[in-house]
């Protein structure tokens, strides 16, 4: 006997966990509301594990980012374009989505025409301060645009632009500083610092927190949660190793590759150094932390730079340039953070005030609005 759902829905975005982490809360939502969600994207991106693994049926699509410049490989990935639009019409024939929620990005765009081409409803969100090139040229005829960032809306050519924050998941709303603690093993009332550079890690962050590690554990007294990135880890072990042997013995100390449970994590600190990625900045602001963000300088349209810049402009971060980046600077950063409550607990709450934990609850209410 078949399932029966109340409605049926289209999620679309990959390449970066920017893009498909919004794009599974809102699926999540959904999906415990009784509807049937299926995930369009690139199999041979991380958004097919991540989606396997909440057990969406997924649609493939084979499409890249689009190469610069006019040259040959402009117009071969042209033609990977139309073959990538035609399969999305054939899927949005063949299952009939009530409606198709978008995060921009490259692997987002074939759907989202395909949706134009057959008229099917669809919604976009961009995370960014800056949108990235598909929200701005795709998101005209969409029935609504979510933004993260106030700033971005002047980008946005549609009238049905709302600020909605990103999509985060529950747990940052729902669990407690000391369940956190509790879930990586640390005292809850001990000040605690997250230095972390993303699922891959960050090499200029990894270096330079090497160096201050056994200040921070041993001098200051202050639990430290480094996430090296599985790239990084052996090295970083290390490196560790020849400037604190003792390190494996020390309880305030715990070095990952990567951290499965990072809404724990972020709950239990006071303090995190990040770089600025959107979805991060959102997890951030939601755990009440005070962060440090050191833009990665290569991001695409400078967005991580415009993102920590608006937080900048808040009151709710710490600013270092990557090129800037230092022993020296990251230390003057979190001491200055430790050694004046009054200015941590400021940022905090700078940054608490930009989380909307009910972001992923509003963008689905306009989901459902917009299905035929």
């Amino acid at each position: 006997m078949s399932e029966v759902y109340n409605s049926v829905y289209f999620v679309t975005g990959g390449g970066t966990g920017g893009h498909i982490y919004p794009a599974l809360a809102v699926a999540d939502e959904l999906a415990a509301g009784g509807s049937k969600v299926y995930y369009v994207g690139n199999k041979r991106n991380m958004e097919f594990e991540l989606a396997a693994k909440k057990g969406y049926k997924f649609l493939h699509v084979s499409i890249k980012g689009m190469p610069r410049g006019l040259n040959p490989k402009f117009f071969i990935w042209g033609i990977k374009l139309v073959k990538a639009i035609l399969r999305s019409v054939r899927y949005l024939k063949k299952y009939k989505p009530d409606a198709v929620f978008a995060t921009g990005g490259y692997v987002s765009a074939p759907m989202i025409f395909a949706c134009i081409i057959t008229k099917t409803p669809y919604m976009m969100h961009d995370c960014d301060a800056m949108p990235g090139l598909v929200t701005k040229k795709l998101s005209k005829r969409a029935k609504y645009v979510t933004l993260a960032f106030e700033k971005a809306k002047r980008y946005i050519p549609n009238k049905h632009t709302v600020v909605t924050g990103n999509p985060i998941r529950d747990d940052f709303a729902t669990m407690t500083r000391p369940e956190a603690a509790a879930n990586n093993g640390l005292n809850p009332n001990k000040l605690t610092l997250c230095i972390m550079g993303g699922s891959q890690g960050a090499k200029s962050i990894n270096n330079t927190a090497i160096e201050l590690l056994k200040e921070f554990v041993q001098e200051r007294n202050i639990q430290v949660i480094f996430q090296t990135g599985k790239k990084n880890y052996d090295d970083v072990i290390e490196r560790v190793r020849q400037i604190y042997p003792a390190f494996e013995q020390d309880k305030n100390l715990i070095i990952k590759p990567y951290f499965m449970d990072m809404i724990s994590v972020l709950k239990a600190s006071d303090i995190v150094v990040s770089r600025a990625g959107s979805l991060s900045i959102s997890e951030i602001c939601a755990s009440g932390a005070a962060p440090v963000l050191i833009p990665y300088p290569y991001a695409a349209a400078n967005h991580q730079r415009i993102n920590a810049k608006y937080l900048l402009e808040m009151g709710a971060c710490i600013y270092i340039e990557d090129k800037e980046l230092d022993p020296n600077k990251l230390r003057e950063a979190v001491v200055s953070l430790i050694e004046n409550p009054v200015k941590m607990n400021y940022i905090k709450q700078n940054s608490s005030h930009l989380a909307k934990l009910d972001a992923t609850k509003n963008i689905v209410e306009l989901l459902q609005s917009i299905k035929k």
